[in-house]
């Protein structure tokens, strides 16, 4: 099953990769294609990109475990967790970044305080809400779990995108250079862990339509595994 799990991390990175230009050609129509393009040449891209598929592969560690039919132990929980977690952190940098272009411009210059205190505040939500998985992994089955987890994904993806994009409309009708690069950053959290958050579905989605196709290599696969 983790090859699955493999697959469908890298069909995340792919869809990630396969938006870019739509999504930066709706946010900035009147942006050149050559200029969107040159986004595929910056080494900052990829490191996220890289992130949310290796946070998708952790996120994925017990739906295969659950799909394998192995036991779960509380420490097997703890890659899902803290990638949920991560992700919620992403999502309140985006709001955060959202929220300052709208309240102060993107020229004004936020300084090495404001950096820390927003370094500060994705930490903390990581911890916050990896804790709060972590209690609710002791009182629940690891596939209800999951689902929590991907629920609140969902909705604070929603919540998060209902800031980004009213800011973002407003930041671009500013007379400014750059104008709406901070709140593109809340859209692109957004709508990155909108989709993150069906990474189990999809993977369950497989699994099962591969049983049903190789029921005895099914049986094999989670066997060895």
């Amino acid at each position: 099953m983790k090859r699955w799990a493999i697959l469908v991390a890298g069909l995340y990175f792919l869809i990630l990769a396969a938006l870019t230009v739509p999504v930066c050609r709706l946010a900035f129509p009147s942006t050149k294609f050559a200029d969107v393009i040159e986004a595929y040449s910056a080494w900052g891209y990829w490191v996220w990109l890289l992130v949310m598929f290796l946070g998708q592969a952790a996120l994925l560690a017990v739906p295969v475990r659950i799909a394998s039919r192995r036991p779960i132990a509380r420490r097997s929980l703890l890659p899902t967790i803290l990638a949920s977690g991560l992700m919620l952190g992403v999502l309140a940098f985006g709001a955060m970044c959202a929220l300052y272009e709208f309240a102060f411009t993107f020229e004004s210059d936020p300084g090495v305080s404001g950096s820390w205190c927003a370094v500060g505040i994705v930490l903390l939500t990581w911890c916050l809400w990896s804790l709060i998985f972590m209690r609710q992994g002791r009182a629940c089955e690891p596939k209800d779990l999951v689902s929590r987890q991907c629920r609140s994904l969902f909705k604070g993806s929603v919540l998060e995108l209902l800031v980004a994009i009213p800011t973002h409309i407003v930041a671009r009708h500013r007379d400014q250079c750059c104008a709406g690069c901070m709140t593109f950053v809340g859209l692109v959290a957004g709508l990155s862990v909108m989709l993150f958050s069906f990474g189990p579905a999809v993977f369950f989605l497989f699994a099962a339509r591969w049983r049903k196709l190789h029921p005895e290599g099914g049986r094999q696969e989670a066997a060895g595994e």
